[in-house]
């Protein structure tokens, strides 16, 4: 399986085990697959022909389709749920906090509240615990803006959370 970010979309490239083809995420056309008008702003994966849409939700079907190669959700049900509960917090959090630094044009409220919304989520090596996972998904999205927050927000995220820079 190979990663690469673009914003605002994500590329992921998976070994399809039925045909020996590799299947993408990819923008679609108004209309095709049966899926919604928004769907030329979302990432899309077509997997059999059936389309999965959201980057989120793409990373938990991957999760579950192929659970056998290395899961990306825990097993336990709590643990899972804790995941999706923080990758949503990371999703409207962590995104609202960003776009205000831009918006107010470093207002330094903006920045702490940034930095204190990744505070939240702890000092572990993983965000997951021990292994990379999906609540790492879910934050390395906006990994690649981190220097342009800190730019408008005049502060360094590696200061202010140096393990989550490592």
């Amino acid at each position: 399986m190979f990663l690469w970010v673009t914003f605002p979309q994500i590329k992921l490239v998976l070994p399809n085990s039925e045909s020996g083809d590799s299947e993408r995420i990819q923008r679609r056309g108004p209309g095709e697959q049966g899926l919604s008008a928004f769907e030329d702003e979302l990432p899309v994966l077509i997997h059999n022909g059936k389309p999965v849409c959201e980057t989120l939700i793409i990373v938990q079907y991957i999760d579950e389709v192929w659970k056998d190669k290395a899961s990306l959700l825990p097993s336990d049900p709590y643990q899972r749920a804790q995941a999706r509960f923080w990758a949503d917090y990371v999703d409207k959090k962590v995104y609202d906090a960003g776009r205000r630094i831009w918006s107010t044009k470093g207002e330094q409220e903006a920045a702490k509240d940034f930095i204190e919304c990744l505070k939240v989520l702890g000092d572990e090596p993983y965000f997951g615990g021990e292994t990379f996972g999906f609540l790492d998904i879910a934050l390395v999205t906006f990994y690649s803006w981190f220097y342009s927050y800190e730019t408008c927000g005049n502060f360094s995220v590696e200061a202010e959370r140096p393990k989550l820079i490592e």
